[in-house]
């Protein structure tokens, strides 16, 4: 059985309105009835909520809907993503920010401004090719 058919059988066994729901675990309405008409799913701290006010056990809300499983394994993975996506920014600027300190101490040497400009264009086509990755 699907998430949202549980959590609408759930509910009506335990003789809630939506509206209840919704102020019992602090989302609208409109969220509870998207859930249970399958328009999208409950983030994971509405599943323990939910869980929690229909006495259901985790395990028995979220097996067997392979659909809820694939979303927040998609969730995980764009979150993975956007850290490695800051990391590599944040290493790319600190790199950038160490040589241009290097080209101002030792002003004559070009080669500081061209590692730079080199970094850049790295940093500019790794980060382009994340983004690619997720469209």
């Amino acid at each position: 059985m699907s998430l949202g058919q549980q959590l609408k059988t759930a509910r009506l066994h335990a003789n809630l309105t939506q509206e209840e729901v919704a102020e019992k675990i602090g989302v609208t309405r409109q969220s509870v009835s998207n859930w249970e008409n399958e328009k999208n799913y409950p983030d994971i701290r509405s599943v323990i909520d939910l869980s929690n006010l229909y006495q259901i056990s985790l395990d028995q809300l979220m097996k067997g809907d392979e659909k809820l499983i694939n979303h927040y394994q998609e969730s995980s993975n764009v979150v993975r993503s956007n850290k490695h996506l800051f990391k590599i920014i944040l290493i790319s600027l600190t790199i950038i920010l160490a040589l241009f300190i290097l080209h101002h101490l030792m002003p004559n040497h070009f080669e500081w401004l061209l590692a730079i400009f080199i970094i850049m264009v790295i940093t500019a086509g790794i980060i382009i090719h994340e983004i690619i990755q997720r469209i």
